[in-house]
């Protein structure tokens, strides 16, 4: 089972697609969210959460203060289900400002300019690392000054490739997952 592991939404069990999506397991939110924390980096933070199933991650951010997070998911079975889970998230944090995005994550970029000052993008396992490097391109330009980016790749993945104006900060392996951490060159 799935559920917010802090806040004030702490214990909230969520929905998760069934099949197409892997959401993003407690052990390595917990451990991600308390490096964001220390760092200052979720309180009234703008999120972003990108290829974001349902929705744990922008959620998550929420719960811990987070002052807003767009979910961004085209396939319609996980949106249907980032969206149930934002409305039990905003039930339990009143005047939480989330929304979901039916949409595709470069399409989303492209019209939204942003800017987020945390952003989440765990793309499907089978989206290449050119089409990663794309997204990460258009993201560039909707992003704050001082904002950073976490992307979640199968272990055996290779390290992002980085648009000019990008670099990696941090990485990390937990079993079969791995974050890179990336902020503003």
């Amino acid at each position: 089972m799935t559920r917010i592991i802090a806040g004030r939404a702490r214990s909230l069990a969520l929905a998760v697609p069934g099949s197409g999506t892997r959401p993003t397991s407690d052990r390595v939110r917990e451990s991600l969210f308390g490096a964001l924390e220390a760092a200052g980096l979720v309180r009234d933070a703008a999120v972003l959460d990108l290829y974001a199933g349902s929705g744990a991650l922008g959620l998550e951010a929420v719960s811990r203060g987070a002052a807003s997070a767009e979910l961004v998911e085209k396939a319609p079975v996980a949106a249907s289900v980032a969206e149930r889970n934002a409305r039990n998230v905003a039930r339990a944090v009143p005047g939480a400002r989330v929304h979901v995005r039916r949409t595709g994550a470069d399409a989303f970029l492209r019209r939204e300019p942003g800017p987020y000052d945390l952003v989440f993008l765990d793309p499907p396992y089978d989206l290449g690392d050119s089409e990663l490097a794309a997204t990460l391109e258009v993201l560039v330009p909707a992003l704050a000054a001082d904002a950073v980016v976490v992307i979640e790749r199968a272990a055996r993945s290779p390290q992002p490739i980085l648009p000019d104006g990008l670099a990696l900060t941090r990485s990390k392996r937990y079993g079969d997952t791995m974050l890179w951490w990336v902020a503003r060159a």
